[in-house]
């Protein structure tokens, strides 16, 4: 910002950011509940965990929920901190995006998915189950995720690399 710039002016010319809310949670063996990506979307057939971007201006904690509620029927209701962020360099051409993760508790054996139109399939997936597995993001993140759930903390990642 220069002197003869006023702020408004400014501020309107910075990039808007793009940001991501996802929620991990752990059944009773370790193993989290991943969603495979539908076809026709731009990541069909690959597998993440429940979440997505959000609008200008919303809160990635208070969204954690309705992601989680819209795209798997699981109410988790209010939730603790932060477990990491992720900064990823590209996601599907649309540039940089700082993916937020949050903690969802514990998943029981029984407790039923209800799809949204945005996935084809659900799966309770542990970490060794994951190599192979066409995944939207790094193998790495999930697993530095899961450690902070296990072992507490936060952590900071780019490209699911722990700084």
């Amino acid at each position: 910002m220069t002197e003869s710039t006023p702020r408004e002016e400014w501020i309107k010319s910075r990039p808007r950011a793009l940001l991501a809310s996802c929620v991990l949670m752990l059944d009773g063996q370790g193993r989290m509940p991943l969603l495979r990506h539908a076809p026709g979307r731009p990541d069909a057939a690959q597998w993440w965990l429940p979440g997505g971007m959000l609008d200008h201006g919303e809160d990635p904690r208070s969204r954690r929920a309705g992601e989680m509620r819209g795209q798997t029927g699981i109410d988790i209701g209010p939730g603790p901190a932060l477990l990491g962020v992720d900064r990823r360099t590209d996601v599907l051409g649309s540039g940089p995006v700082p993916d937020c993760f949050f903690p969802g508790g514990t998943m029981a054996a029984d407790t039923p998915v209800r799809l949204s139109a945005e996935h084809d399939r659900h799966g309770m997936v542990s970490l060794d189950e994951l190599h192979g597995l066409p995944l939207a993001a790094r193998r790495s993140t999930l697993t530095a995720l899961h450690g902070v759930v296990r072992g507490g903390g936060v952590v900071y990642l780019r490209e699911g690399v722990p700084l």
